[in-house]
């Protein structure tokens, strides 16, 4: 859905004269807002991509708003409000990267002018707009608004290496006098032309995102106030739906020598005997377009050797066969997306769906598609239609999430050393502190999975008995707190 009132087109004509526009850039973010503000519109905002005009054409769209230097803020902050509100936490991560996106300036190298009054949501007010990449100590003034961005994210219990998505382009020349900058605009690319061009900057690396992080969420308790409040808005998924998209951006992912192929004994299936394999034998997932239906479950007698989580993948072990088969199926199409989105292969993200989409339907699985707006295959939940069974220590309802533990393996998001990150169907990227995913996974249950009170408070003593644990041992005690 896109605003683009005769209003909104005939205030972008304006801009001609300044610096070439660049407001649809991060388009993915507008859309999301703007259908935030749909739910909840104090000020009449016209569209959001308003706030990221010039006060000259933005005069036109401000509804209510009469501080047009604070346009940007009063619409990220009605639209987090809106997303609070229902209890949508993808949608108070639209907002807050919104607020962080740079507005349009008069010329290549000038700044734009900050808000001077207070935001109603403390987690605006923490935050302003990137600023043009050729000002003066633009670099160092985005870097922190970009770590700062990841704090925010994170206490919300958002990715926090969605702060990514929120960087500009490189620096411009600024005795240029057209004001072409390094820019790009383009109304008809949803995702936006800054992402599909390759034309982000990064601010910071994830390590610095995580570091910056773990100030935040050094403790055991994490963040889940935001859940309890309402229902997620359907229409307000583009955050999670590019969280893969954001960590491939951040971080190269290696493609060949993956090997997680699950391997099934014969007759076994009925008492979810499936043995994982020692992946000794097993072709890699390198990417490439397959019947991965016969490859991933196959016929083939393996035993991970460990009788209370005998299934494993990639190195990551499970209690149910479930999990397991939908993890390598998984891992199969994210090293097949990532060979089409880097054009190393002939084939397209949608050749990839329909892969995974046969790998699933061999074991009997199925993908659960977050409703969205946006139809595309990045960063989709996907998990066993097997109901889940009680848990140890009483029943825990994980409502509509499987698979909730925390893996730690060498590799993951291209990393060499041994990190911690989700081993099922929670999409996160990897960290050295394990309370960075683990209060990511607890405030997700309780806010999108729709989890029980049990099963949140078991994540929360997950959470606590990791503490003071290092590598395996932490992870270990977070997974069976939750009986995973």
């Amino acid at each position: 859905m896109k605003y683009q009132t005769p209003t909104a087109l005939a205030a972008l004509i304006t801009l001609v004269a300044a610096e070439v526009p660049q407001e649809h850039s991060h388009e993915k973010y507008l859309v999301a807002v703007n259908q935030l503000l749909a739910q909840d519109n104090p000020f009449n905002i016209q569209d959001a991509v308003f706030g990221l005009l010039g006060n000259a054409a933005a005069a036109a769209g401000a509804g209510d708003v009469k501080n047009l230097d604070c346009l940007h803020q009063v619409t990220a902050d009605s639209a987090f409000s809106a997303a609070k509100a229902a209890g949508d936490v993808d949608g108070q991560a639209s907002a807050l990267v919104f607020r962080a996106l740079e507005r349009n300036t008069g010329s290549v190298g000038l700044k734009s002018v900050l808000c001077d009054e207070a935001a109603t949501n403390p987690e605006i007010a923490a935050l302003s707009q990137h600023q043009d990449p050729a000002s003066d100590g633009a670099a160092e003034e985005n870097k922190a608004i970009t770590l700062e961005l990841a704090r925010q994210l994170a206490l919300i219990g958002a990715d926090p290496l969605l702060a990514l998505e929120s960087g500009t382009f490189e620096p411009g020349d600024v005795n240029d006098a057209t004001g072409a900058g390094n820019t790009c605009d383009d109304l008809d690319d949803p995702e936006g032309c800054i992402f599909t061009k390759g034309l982000l900057v990064e601010d910071a690396t994830p390590e610095e995102i995580e570091a910056a992080v773990s100030e935040v969420t050094g403790g055991a308790g994490g963040n889940t106030g935001n859940a309890g409040n309402g229902t997620a808005s359907n229409s307000t998924g583009v955050a999670s739906q590019f969280r893969f998209r954001a960590r491939r951006s951040a971080r190269s992912v290696k493609l060949t020598g993956i090997s997680d192929k699950l391997r099934r004994g014969p007759g076994n299936a009925g008492n979810s005997g499936v043995a994982a394999g020692t992946n000794d034998n097993s072709s890699s997932n390198d990417g490439n377009l397959s019947d991965n239906s016969d490859e991933n479950v196959n016929d083939q007698n393996a035993s991970s050797g460990a009788s209370n989580r005998p299934f494993e993948v990639n190195g990551a072990t499970f209690q149910n066969a479930g999990a397991a088969l939908q993890r390598s199926c998984a891992v199969q199409h994210n090293a097949c997306a990532n060979a089409a989105n880097s054009g190393s292969a002939d084939i397209s993200v949608a050749d990839c769906d329909a892969q995974e989409d046969d790998c699933l339907a061999a074991a009997s699985l199925r993908k659960l598609r977050r409703s969205s707006g946006f139809n595309t295959g990045a960063g989709r939940m996907r998990i066993a239609t097997r109901a889940v069974k009680s848990r140890q220590a009483g029943d825990l309802d994980f409502g509509q999430c499987q698979d909730p533990s925390i893996q730690f393996v060498e590799g993951l998001d291209g990393r060499k050393e041994a990190s911690f990150g989700p081993a099922g169907d929670f999409n996160h990227g990897s960290a050295l502190n394990i309370n960075i995913v683990s209060s990511f996974i607890c405030g997700q249950l309780q806010s999108r999975c729709k989890a029980n009170e049990a099963a949140v408070s078991a994540c929360e003593q997950g959470q606590a008995d990791a503490q003071g644990l290092d590598g395996a041992d932490a992870a270990d005690a977070f997974n069976s707190a939750l009986g995973v």
